[in-house]
């Protein structure tokens, strides 16, 4: 899952992208809104964290920049401004939570798992393919009543393929769904994730639910033996 943190506070930032992505997401950041605004229209993010004190372009603007460009993924406000005002603005400009600094982390971290059960679609419901299923909110998979072990990034792989089942998901949309756009390694690591994931979800049960699609990309299907 990609989320875009815009957020002037340096420090703070790295250490939040630091967090986030040992959680398994993968963090792009912006030290002011209008480069956040640039990042938006240019990527598609599942989530928002936003500051409202920042140069270039509000939080409030930036929200209601998103908005009025039907940009739907959730947005969690996170600001020293704790005020009622500022929160009711935040709210009705389009944020869907609002966390004040200083602010911990666990907490944090709940309310972006709560924001994504609370949102209609694929990020809030879990992914099922044949026996398969991918809950995105908990980070758990499962086939049949077998729990797999994954690791942040096998699991987010995973995540992308089962969102288009199917379908021919290439190395390219892979890296932009799963890693951040500082990105700049071998393009060809996907095939060092598919292949660990084939041994999780596959070769235990005497399965093969992930097919290559040579000079495409890779499928996920319905098992079969």
């Amino acid at each position: 899952m990609r989320i875009l943190l815009v957020e002037d506070e340096r420090d703070l930032a790295a250490s939040l992208r630091a967090g986030l992505e040992a959680e398994g997401y993968a963090v792009d950041v912006a030290h002011d809104g209008r480069e956040g605004w640039n990042l938006a229209r240019l990527y598609r993010y599942q989530l928002f964290i936003l500051d409202l004190m920042l140069p270039g372009l509000n939080g409030f603007r930036l929200c209601g920049h998103l908005r009025e460009a039907g940009i739907t993924a959730p947005v969690l406000v996170l600001t020293a401004k704790d005020g009622e005002y500022d929160e009711a603005e935040a709210l009705d400009t389009g944020a869907d939570d609002y966390l004040t600094k200083p602010f911990s982390y666990v907490v944090l971290l709940a309310r972006l798992r709560a924001l994504l059960r609370r949102r209609p679609g694929p990020a809030g419901t879990p992914l099922r393919v044949g026996d398969l299923v991918i809950d995105q909110v908990t980070r758990r998979c499962r086939r049949g009543t077998t729990d797999i072990a994954l690791t942040a990034k096998q699991f987010a792989v995973l995540v992308t393929l089962a969102r288009r089942p199917g379908e021919v998901v290439t190395k390219t949309e892979i890296i932009e769904e799963v890693w951040d756009m500082a990105f700049d390694g071998d393009i060809n690591i996907i095939e060092v994730y598919v292949s660990a994931l084939r041994r999780r979800i596959d070769l235990p049960f005497g399965l093969h639910s992930i097919e290559t699609v040579r000079g495409a990309g890779y499928r996920l299907v319905d098992a079969r033996a």
